[in-house]
C-alpha cells in the first residue's frame, strides 16, 4: 500500500530552503509594496501641507491688501493692480499642490503582490488535481 504525500508537503519535507526562499520573496515584494506606498503618502502629505500654508497666506495677503484698498484711494495708488495680485499667486500654487495631492492613481496598490498570490493560488490548485 502507497500512501499519496501532497507534493507541497512534499517538497517542504525534502527541500525546505526552497520554501524559505519563497518566503523571502515574498517579504522583498510587500517591504517593496509597503515603501512605495508610503512614498506616495508622504508626497500627498507634503503637497498637502504647502497647499495649506499658501492658502493662509493669500488670505493674510488679502487681508492685508483689503485694508490698504480702504485706507488708500486709488488715485495716490502707484500700482493698484498688485492688490489683487499679490494674494492670487500663492492661491494659484496652493491649487497647483491641492490638485497634484488628490491626483494620482492608489487603484495599483499591492497589484504585484494580489498578482503573485494568485500565480501561487493556481499553481497550488493544478498541483493538488494532478
Amino acid at each position: 500500500m502507497t500512501i499519496m504525500i501532497h507534493p507541497l508537503l512534499h517538497l517542504v519535507a525534502t527541500q525546505p530552503h526552497l520554501l524559505a526562499e519563497h518566503a523571502q520573496a515574498y517579504a522583498e515584494l510587500v517591504a517593496a509594496e509597503i515603501g512605495a506606498v508610503s512614498t506616495r503618502w508622504r508626497r500627498r502629505a507634503l503637497l498637502g501641507m504647502v497647499g495649506l500654508c499658501c492658502l493662509v497666506a493669500a488670505m493674510a495677503l488679502a487681508g492685508m491688501a483689503w485694508m490698504l484698498w480702504a485706507v488708500v484711494p486709488i488715485a495716490q495708488m502707484p500700482a493698484p493692480w498688485v492688490l489683487i495680485v499679490a494674494p492670487l499667486v500663492p492661491v494659484i500654487v496652493a491649487a497647483g499642490c491641492l490638485l497634484a495631492a488628490r491626483g494620482g492613481d492608489d487603484d495599483g496598490t499591492f497589484d504585484s503582490l494580489r498578482h503573485q498570490l494568485k500565480d501561487d493560488m493556481a499553481m497550488l490548485r493544478e498541483v493538488s488535481v494532478l
